[in-house]
């Protein structure tokens, strides 16, 4: 009996702790990711409306198509390019604050937009809202990195990919409740849509409320604070029993890995030989990710539903159910992480969003000729955005936490934001253009990026499923073909070796 117990907590299980700490640290953070990404979509006539009727109150003139279609553009870009800043704010803030303390320093940047943004109407200023957008795109991209970051050093290995999907979760829940809200007969009107921007401030704000009652990443206490006896607290709270000497024992483990190379900048990280696939995988996972074409598939889809006959009027309830597929898909992956593991996941959700593109191409050039190929446009939309949810969109951020060590992880996550937050902005500049020169082909580009990534997959990324950091590191140790992890310190060799996966 006394045996069953030790495995059970070897195991770790879900606390209540454990789990109000994953759903705070989400909604607080990545929902907003998802609410402010989709926020503006609704009400963008509306919002150029009051661009035009401002200018006009101030000059007497309205402003021509060519520069407010600019001055549109520039309201919905600063969000991919306030990421990208709040990415390389990561490490800095990560290693200053911790892991809770950076998400609760981030809240400014969305409860001050909030306000901002709310009050941009009564102020009659548009430049409000552009100054909000970058903020909020700050927000985004601090969370994007450190919510999978605190959660995956929350979690106990078997739950890690788990709570690690979670985030992702909250992304998607964000972009469904946005479009609900942005439904015209809710706030997507003339004098809802400042109400509509303005609530991405009330998760923040109950973040900013509940979160300090939790703990902070018990390997950031151990291994950046030196504070062994707040690291056990923090671990006996979240794992809900006191005994838990033998994962100290292994946090303090990496701790010995980590003191061979000490704190890993960005530029070290690319100069270091020991990590050069993990490095080269989180740019590879992030870049295939988001320039797999699926920002360019939401801003394809209202074209695809209007050319299968969906009414203009119903377009945006579609759009919400093509959101609520995402949310429920998402969900699923949650539950499969542990069964099927990140490899596969990542390697099924490419090939489903690899076909998709393919047969979407076939049937965009064939809709005019062919009667009911609007319909397989519209499965292939849906099939697409099952595919993104399974495996590209929630598995790079969690594989970040997982084959990194302590000491180079926020430098990983610096690296993996800003290609994700770069490749994003680049998708939603070029896309159009690509879309006039390409038409129906356009998605052949999309079929080719996701072919050689799941190709990558194939061959490079191994399982992490149920591995410890240490053993993980491993893997890629003979990968790089260098000795030990950390090749300065010979002690490293004495390292239990890595466990096969059965």
């Amino acid at each position: 009996m006394e045996q069953q117990d030790q495995s059970m907590k070897e195991e770790g299980r879900l606390t209540l702790v454990l789990a109000l700490a994953t759903l705070i640290a989400a909604f607080g953070s990545s929902f907003q990711y998802g609410y402010n990404v989709a926020a503006v979509n609704s009400p963008a006539l509306l919002m150029q409306q009051f661009y035009n009727e401002t200018y006009y109150s101030r000059t007497g003139e309205f402003i021509e198509d060519f520069p407010l279609t600019l001055l549109w553009s520039v309201t919905v870009s600063m969000f991919p390019f306030g990421g990208f800043i709040g990415s390389l704010l990561v490490g800095p803030l990560v290693n200053k604050f911790g892991r809770k303390g950076a998400l609760l320093f981030n809240n400014i940047f969305s409860i001050v937009p909030a306000i901002l943004m709310g009050c941009s109407k009564v102020a009659k200023s548009f430049e409000l809202i552009i100054i909000s957008r970058l903020l909020v795109g700050i927000c985004a991209g601090l969370s994007s990195n450190v919510v999978p970051m605190y959660l995956g050093e929350l979690a106990p290995k078997n739950l890690r990919g788990a709570l690690g999907v979670v985030p992702q979760l909250f992304i998607t829940v964000g972009i469904l409740v946005a479009q609900i809200f942005g439904l015209r007969n809710l706030l997507a009107n003339v004098d809802g849509w400042p109400i509509l921007l303005g609530l991405t401030g009330v998760p923040a704000a109950l973040q900013l409320l509940l979160l300090p009652f939790f703990p902070e990443s018990p390997r950031y206490l151990l291994i950046q604070k030196k504070d062994e006896e707040a690291a056990k607290k923090a671990l006996q709270r979240l794992r809900g029993w006191d005994s838990v000497d033998r994962e100290v024992a292994e946090i303090r483990q990496e701790d010995e890995a980590e003191k061979a190379a000490g704190f890993i900048s960005v530029l070290k990280l690319f100069r270091m030989r020991s990590l050069r696939w993990q490095l080269l995988s989180v740019i590879v996972l992030m870049a295939g990710q988001q320039l797999s074409g699926v920002n360019a598939i939401y801003y394809y889809a209202d074209q695809i539903y209007l050319s299968a006959g969906v009414q203009e009027d119903h377009v945006q309830y579609v759009t919400a159910g093509t959101g609520a597929v995402n949310v429920v898909m998402t969900i699923c992956a949650v539950f499969v992480v542990e069964l099927l593991g990140r490899r596969l996941l990542l390697l099924l959700g490419f090939s489903i969003c690899l076909t998709a593109c393919c047969v979407l191409t076939a049937a965009l050039a064939l809709q005019d000729t062919v009667s009911w190929m609007p319909y397989v446009s519209i499965v292939c939309v849906i099939a697409y955005v099952i595919g993104h949810a399974l495996g590209p969109s929630p598995i790079p951020a969690l594989l970040i936490t997982e084959i990194f060590l302590q000491s180079s992880r926020p430098s990983a996550f610096m690296v993996g934001g800003s290609v994700h937050w770069l490749s994003n902005f680049a998708v939603g500049l070029i896309f159009p253009f690509i879309q006039e020169g390409l038409g129906a082909y356009s998605f052949i580009v999309f079929a080719v990026i996701c072919l050689l990534t799941t190709i990558y997959i194939f061959l490079i990324v191994p399982e992490t499923k149920a591995k410890t950091f240490i053993e993980i590191n491993q893997i890629f140790t003979k990968m790089n073909k260098v000795s030990e992890v950390h090749p300065e310190k010979e002690e490293l060799k004495e390292l239990p070796p890595v466990t096969s996966e059965q």
